[in-house]
C-alpha cells in the first residue's frame, strides 16, 4: 500500500456493482468481476473497467440484501456498502461473513467510545459511571476494553436487544445504544455512546446479532411452559415436579429445545440453561399471559 500508515487487511477476488449513484437507483446494473482489496483506510475494487477506491472515512453503513434485479437476487451472499448517497454491492470468493467482519474491524477497531457497564444488571439500574473505552471486532463478538481495566465481551449470538435512546452523558444529551446481553447467567445492559457515525456503524453490527436471536420458532404450549419455568428461576432438575410432568417427557422437550437453539446443554442428565432466543420467547410468552 502506498499511503503512509496504510496496511492491507484482505486481498481477494470477487464481484461488485453499484445500485445507487448520487441518491438515484441505477437501471438494470450488472456485476463486474475483479480484485477486492481492503486496507485500514479504504476499499479498492479493480476490474476490467479500471480501479475504484472508496475511503473508509466516507462509509456510512453496511447493510444486507439489496435485490434490485434478477442478476443481484441470484447471488446468495453479498455486502451492501453505503457511502456519500451511493450503494455498492460486493460479493467475495471468501466467506462473506468473514469479509464483513474485516470491514467492520477496519471501520471500528481501536476507536474510542464512552461506555457504562453494567448500566442495568438483573433488571436493576446500577450506579456506574461513563468511562472511555476502545472497541475490537471479531466474528463472534464486540470486545470493549474500558480504560479502568474492565473488559466486556458482547457476544453477537447473545444479544437480546439493541435500543437507541437519548441520554445525558457527561453533562450532554447524546445518542446512546442500550445493548442487552448476558454476563455469566445474569442479564445485563451495556450502554455505549460516541461519535454519531461510529454509533450508527456499531448499531448495525449489534442489530445483526439481535436479529439472530429473535423468536422465530414455533413452540407448543407445553414447551412454552417449560421455558417460562426456567426463565422464572426454576432449576431444570425441578421442572418435572414443578409442572407435574413425566421426567421422560421433560427430557424429550429439552432435546427439542436444544435442537432449535433455544436451550444449551450444561451437562448430561440433564442440566440446561436458557439461550438468548429462549429468554426472548419466555419473556414474550409471560407477557401474553
Amino acid at each position: 500500500m502506498s499511503n503512509e500508515g496504510e496496511h492491507k487487511i484482505t486481498d481477494t477476488k470477487g464481484k461488485f456493482l453499484q445500485v445507487v449513484k448520487n441518491g438515484r437507483k441505477l437501471n438494470d446494473p450488472d456485476w463486474t468481476s475483479g480484485r477486492i482489496l481492503l486496507s485500514n483506510k479504504r476499499i479498492v475494487l479493480a476490474g476490467n473497467q479500471g480501479k475504484r477506491s472508496i475511503p473508509l472515512s466516507k462509509v456510512d453503513g453496511l447493510k444486507g440484501r439489496y435485490d434490485v434485479n434478477q442478476a443481484v437476487a441470484s447471488v446468495s451472499d453479498y455486502l451492501s456498502i453505503e457511502f456519500e448517497n451511493n450503494v455498492l454491492l460486493i460479493g467475495t470468493s471468501i466467506d462473506i461473513d468473514e469479509f464483513e467482519t474485516d470491514v467492520y474491524g477496519a471501520l471500528l477497531n481501536q476507536k474510542m467510545i464512552l461506555t457504562k457497564h453494567p448500566a442495568v444488571e438483573g433488571g436493576v439500574i446500577q450506579d456506574t459511571d461513563w468511562e472511555k473505552a476502545r472497541i475490537k471486532i471479531t466474528e463472534e463478538m464486540v470486545n470493549v476494553a474500558i480504560a479502568s481495566g474492565t473488559f466486556v465481551g458482547i457476544e453477537l449470538d447473545d444479544i437480546g436487544g439493541v435500543d437507541r435512546a437519548t441520554r445525558t452523558v457527561k453533562g450532554e444529551q447524546r445518542t446512546v445504544l442500550e445493548v442487552e446481553h448476558t454476563q455469566g447467567d445474569t442479564s445485563v445492559q451495556t450502554y455505549i455512546s460516541g461519535q454519531t457515525r461510529r454509533c450508527s456503524l456499531l448499531e448495525s453490527l449489534l442489530k445483526k446479532g439481535e436479529r439472530k436471536n429473535e423468536g422465530g420458532v414455533e413452540l407448543d404450549e407445553t414447551e412454552k411452559e417449560v421455558l417460562m419455568a426456567l426463565y422464572s428461576g426454576v432449576s431444570s432438575f425441578e421442572i418435572p415436579d414443578f409442572l407435574g410432568m413425566d421426567v421422560d417427557e421433560v427430557e424429550r422437550i429439552f432435546e427439542r429445545l436444544i435442537e432449535v437453539d433455544v436451550l444449551e446443554e450444561v451437562r448430561k442428565r440433564r442440566e440446561v440453561s436458557l439461550k438468548t432466543r429462549g429468554r426472548n420467547i419466555a419473556s414474550e410468552s409471560i407477557n401474553e399471559k
